[in-house]
């Protein structure tokens, strides 16, 4: 996934140069650059700030246009995948048009976190850890959850995930409306 060429192109397409998009974005315009360079991979917080200020969602900035709306049953290797670091989501349905629901199964590296900029988006989101453990921070509450345990919230909370662990953690989650 070539994530600097299509925010290069999604940053033209809305015509805004790069220290323009920096300053919609908050962020300065080297990081913009060197994102667009492939560089350095944005988190996806700092990804999900950068399209709203483009006016896309994650959705539309990976859609592929794979697969009809009619679509219902997906092989592992049909699965979409976004990568923001070292961190790897597979998305169920992904390029489906029109879906209302998101399911992902996430994999967070030891140390990988969704970025100290908190995730904020309408709707809610659950999840089920299958392997290894996830820090859960939503609003001001903290929870460290193994596998087994579950995590069920609405969205427009701030919220992060980090894996505070020494195994890769394993995560089985769903999201209204979808946002990648």
């Amino acid at each position: 996934m070539d994530v600097g060429t299509r925010l290069k192109n999604a940053r033209k397409k809305k015509g805004l140069s790069q220290r323009k998009l920096a300053q919609l974005a908050e962020v300065s315009n080297g990081t913009i650059s060197l994102i667009e360079q492939n560089k350095i991979s944005p988190s996806v917080s700092l990804l999900k700030r950068l399209l709203e200020a483009v006016a896309m969602t994650l959705g539309e900035f990976f859609d592929d246009e794979k697969y009809p709306r009619h679509k219902q049953f997906f092989r592992a290797d049909e699965f979409t995948e976004h990568s923001f670091g070292n961190m790897r989501f597979f998305q169920v349905g992904g390029d489906v048009k029109k879906r209302k629901l998101q399911i992902l199964r996430e994999y967070y590296p030891p140390n990988g976190d969704t970025g100290e900029l908190m995730l904020v988006h309408q709707g809610e989101e659950g999840g089920i850890v299958i392997h290894g453990e996830i820090e859960v921070t939503v609003g001001d509450e903290i929870a460290v959850l193994r596998a087994g345990d579950a995590y069920y919230f609405e969205s427009d909370t701030p919220h992060r995930f980090r894996n505070p662990g020494t195994e890769e953690c394993e995560i089985v989650s769903v999201c209204t409306p979808p946002n990648f």
